[in-house]
C-alpha cells in the first residue's frame, strides 16, 4: 500500500456535481439554471399541481356531492367470518379488539362494528363499538354476550 493506491471507502464519496464554482468547473455562470424566467432565480418553489398558468386539473374537474367531515368510520364484522374464526380454532369463547387486531379483521385504532350476515353457532363473549340488530339477537340466542365499548 502506498500514496499512489488509496482510495476512499465505497459509497463515501458522493459524485455530486459543484454549481456555481466558477468557469472552469463547467458549472459557472448560469449554474445550471438556463437563462433568466423564474426557475432560474433563487427562493423559487413552485405550487403543488401548478399547471402554468393554465386552469389545473383540480379545478377543471367538477364536483358534486357532500363530504360530512364528522363522519364516522367503523371496520364491520360479519358473524360468518367470526364463526369461521372459531371453526379454525383461532378464538375460543372471548372475542375482543386486541383478538381481532392480531387475526386481522381490524387495525387497533379502528372502531368495530359486528354485522348481522351468517349464522353464529359458538357462545362468544363478543365486545365491539357496535352491533346491529340482527347481530345483537344472533349473538344472544347461541348464547352468548355483546358487551358495547
Amino acid at each position: 500500500m502506498n500514496l499512489s493506491n488509496l482510495k476512499p471507502a465505497t459509497g463515501s464519496v458522493k459524485n455530486k456535481k459543484r454549481i456555481a464554482r466558477g468557469q472552469g468547473s463547467g458549472h459557472g455562470g448560469t449554474s445550471t439554471r438556463g437563462h433568466k424566467g423564474q426557475k432560474s432565480r433563487s427562493g423559487y418553489s413552485r405550487k403543488i399541481g401548478f399547471e402554468g398558468g393554465q386552469m389545473p386539473l383540480q379545478r377543471r374537474v367538477p364536483k358534486f356531492g357532500f363530504k360530512n367531515i364528522n363522519r364516522v368510520e367503523y371496520k364491520g364484522i360479519n358473524l360468518d367470518t367470526l364463526q369461521a374464526l372459531v371453526d379454525t380454532k383461532k378464538i375460543k369463547d372471548e372475542v375482543t379488539l386486541e383478538v381481532l387486531v392480531s387475526n386481522g379483521l381490524a387495525r387497533k385504532n379502528d372502531l368495530v362494528k359486528i354485522l348481522g350476515r351468517g349464522a353464529l353457532t359458538a357462545k362468544l363473549s363478543i365486545s365491539a363499538h357496535k352491533f346491529t340488530a340482527t347481530a345483537q339477537a344472533a349473538i344472544e340466542a347461541a348464547g352468548g354476550a355483546a358487551t358495547t365499548l
